[in-house]
């Protein structure tokens, strides 16, 4: 099929896609979705799941959340009571499927940083298929300068290091057996349920969508371009509500706040980051939807791809610093080891405020006309 081309300066210009456009946006998803199971019976499970299997769980969450986002953004001009049932089995779906790769990702970029803030390299070897695309987007932190010649080593600087250095591998051991269990945990779930009736009626309704659209009867002659701005105003809104000033500095230690707190509750003043990045996310599906892109792929918008990514470094780093809590809670620790994992929760929450300061320089950013 041709793709059409579009003014990439009015993502909202052309013929006005309509209920039509909508059905076979969400035939192509409903169609990659089994098309990736099919991948995934294939290719098998085994004890941590070949490369295969990694892929096509991959792809079973990226078709189930663009499933789900034109459900929730387009939902007017579906049946409705289809609608409330599908999105819950979908949001189930794709989150189980994402814990596994969640947790070794996790693992690897809490001890990337513990070999970076400690320069040690006695870390337990990382078992299972390694989870980059995660920990590969770490936000950079600043460098610590070299020493002048002549200059005299600062004692409190050198104890400290050497502190840390003693509790680095004692914290990377920890938090390797308590994030392999939980990534062992997670792929048994996955697995499970894969085999299960509820995943089973889910997947004979994906099967149904692939072929018929349940649409409205008025949905034909509806313009999708109304209800694409409206999620694209929510994300606005919700990113003015963001403190961006704050974030336009740095390093400001305003996700340090907290600390250590015995409460493990997540930050609450993370809930408004991740909130805007699901918005973000709402909106990129909708402008697929409304092109008629269903690869995702045939027109990138550089602004939101940068913002995106910055966000997702956002949450990853998050996750990170709470695990490193969660670690140095542990009882009967050495205090070498929680004193090691504390400097890493610490460097997380500087993690995190690095990704907010790249979130709003490229939103902040005026977008550049094409021509």
């Amino acid at each position: 099929m041709a793709q059409r081309h579009l003014d990439p300066t009015n993502p909202m210009a052309g013929p006005a896609p309509t209920g039509d456009a909508l059905a076979g946006y969400l035939r192509a998803q409903a169609t990659e979705f089994l098309r990736a199971l099919r991948l995934h019976r294939e290719t098998g499970s085994g004890a941590n799941g070949s490369e295969g299997s990694v892929d096509a769980a991959r792809a079973l969450r990226r078709s189930a959340r663009r499933i789900s986002a034109s459900l929730h953004t387009f939902q007017s001009l579906l049946d409705p009571d289809w609608c409330e049932a599908m999105r819950p089995e979908l949001a189930w779906v794709s989150g189980t499927l994402a814990m596994e790769h969640a947790y070794t990702a996790r693992l690897e970029r809490l001890l990337s940083a513990l070999h970076r803030l400690s320069g040690s390299t006695a870390f337990p070897a990382q078992s299972g298929p390694a989870a980059g695309s995660r920990a590969a987007g770490a936000a950079p932190v600043p460098k610590t300068a070299a020493p002048k010649a002549g200059a005299q080593p600062n004692p409190s600087a050198t104890q400290e290091r050497g502190n840390l250095t003693v509790g680095a591998a004692k914290a990377g051991a920890l938090l390797d057996r308590q994030l392999t269990l939980a990534r062992t945990r997670a792929h048994s779930t996955a697995l499970q349920a894969l085999g299960s009736s509820r995943f089973h009626a889910v997947a004979d309704k994906v099967a149904v969508l692939a072929s018929e659209v349940p649409l409205t009867t008025t949905a034909a002659g509806t313009d999708l371009r109304p209800l694409a701005t409206a999620a694209e105003e929510r994300l606005r809104d919700a990113v003015s509500a963001l403190p961006l000033v704050t974030a336009g500095s740095p390093y400001n230690a305003a996700a340090l706040v907290h600390g250590l707190s015995p409460d493990t509750v997540p930050h609450p003043q993370d809930a408004p980051w991740h909130q805007v990045r699901l918005l973000l996310r709402l909106h990129r599906y909708a402008r697929e939807a409304v092109r008629g892109e269903p690869n995702g792929d045939a027109v990138v918008d550089l602004r939101l791809l940068s913002a995106g990514q910055a966000l997702n470094r956002h949450r990853d780093a998050s996750e990170a610093a709470a695990a490193a809590a969660q670690a140095a809670r542990t009882p009967r620790i050495a205090p070498a080891t929680a004193y090691a994992l504390g400097v890493l929760h610490a460097d997380q929450r500087h993690e995190v405020e690095a990704a907010r300061f790249a979130f709003q320089q490229c939103w902040q950013k005026e977008v550049v006309r094409t021509q």
